[in-house]
């Protein structure tokens, strides 16, 4: 596969990803009025946006093959744990903007943002020490 189609894919796989994410925060935020409802929130989006994109980067991206729910499982934890980093760099953003604008829409964004950059160094990380 050509780098132009691998960052093609990878860009629909990170905005699939992020759909969800800011969906499933959303339908969070509905369902959940209580003490830290943005944080967890974010939390659950989070979770959300990680299996489906690893999901979609394993099998469409690097056509990485786990051959053991053990072999799923270790990798899985490495896709995660490189992630750690991105992640906060997703979280400072989302919630930077909802410091800075307080709204929904500016948070929204900051998470937006966040995931981009989050997912590009994400790819690099993946491409180096996850799906060798």
């Amino acid at each position: 596969m050509t780098g132009t189609k691998i960052a093609i894919m990878y860009t629909i796989f990170a905005l699939i990803a992020t759909a969800a994410n800011i969906g499933a925060q959303e339908l969070f935020v509905h369902m959940y009025f209580g003490l830290y409802a943005i944080s967890l929130a974010i939390l659950v989006g989070t979770a959300v946006g990680l299996v489906l994109k690893y999901a979609l980067d394993k099998r469409y991206i690097f056509k990485y093959q786990t051959h053991t729910l053990q072999h799923n499982s270790k990798t899985f934890t490495l896709y995660t744990v490189m992630g750690l980093a991105t992640t906060l760099i997703f979280w400072g953003f989302e919630l930077g903007f909802d410091a800075l604008f307080q709204t929904k829409e500016m948070r929204y964004l900051g998470g937006v943002i966040g995931l981009t950059i989050g997912y590009y160094v994400k790819y690099q990380l993946d491409k180096r020490f996850v799906f060798k």
